[in-house]
């Protein structure tokens, strides 16, 4: 039986939106929104998926915010948990509740730029090369086991809202690409959390940048 899968949004949707596309070897349950307005409840509604919203402005607490969005979610059974722009930081106990099932999309080349502003971070910092991760949730803040990564060159000039169109052009390349690996059981990890996946790697695949002299 296909694995079926949660997704959680906090905004647009534009990486949900892709999943939902993405004719993966999966069902998709149920979208869970920290947020009522967020686009992505409306995009999960034009799918057909079920959708289910649970304001954290609601709480008092973190914890009692976790509790109640873990209840939702296990009201899907999922076995994954994917991350598509969710704006919020889970507890220890959340993240460890769905312990290599919480799957999340960052924008940088963790460990580089955890957090929030990271693409003007690498702009003030001077990189060459920025991206996406998708990794693993641990409890401490993007810095799970790194499953994929794209880079993207940054360019003379850039501003934050160009580099961050081309990295958002690659994490809609990664995330699907990702799940189906998890969805196909071709994701591993070994005793050092190090995760492998079952896939033919190309040996001179590389990007540099400024790009070399040819």
């Amino acid at each position: 039986m296909a694995p079926k899968l949660v997704i959680l949004v906090s905004g647009r949707g534009s990486n949900l939106e892709v999943l939902l596309a993405a004719a993966l070897p999966a069902r998709i349950v149920g979208v869970v929104s920290n947020r009522g307005d967020a686009g992505g409840l409306d995009i999960a509604a034009r799918f057909g998926v079920p959708t289910r919203v649970i304001e954290h402005r609601s709480f008092a607490t973190r914890d009692e915010f976790d509790t109640a969005l873990a209840s939702a979610i296990d009201g899907f059974s999922p076995d994954y948990v994917l991350l598509a722009g969710f704006m919020r930081v889970l507890g220890d106990a959340f993240v460890n509740r769905y312990e290599g099932r919480l799957v999340n999309i960052h924008p940088s080349l963790l460990p580089a730029f955890p957090g929030l502003g990271t693409h003007a971070r690498a702009l003030a910092e001077g990189v060459k090369l920025h991206g996406c991760t998708v990794h693993f949730v641990t409890p401490r803040l993007d810095h799970g086991p790194i499953i994929v990564q794209a880079a993207v060159p940054v360019l003379d000039g850039d501003t934050e809202s160009a580099l961050a169109a081309r990295v958002l052009a690659q994490e809609h390349r990664i995330f699907p690409q990702a799940v189906r690996w998890l969805c196909e059981s071709r994701v591993s990890m070994d005793k050092e959390n190090r995760v492998h996946v079952d896939t033919a790697p190309d040996p001179q695949g590389a990007l540099v940048s400024p790009a070399l002299d040819t």
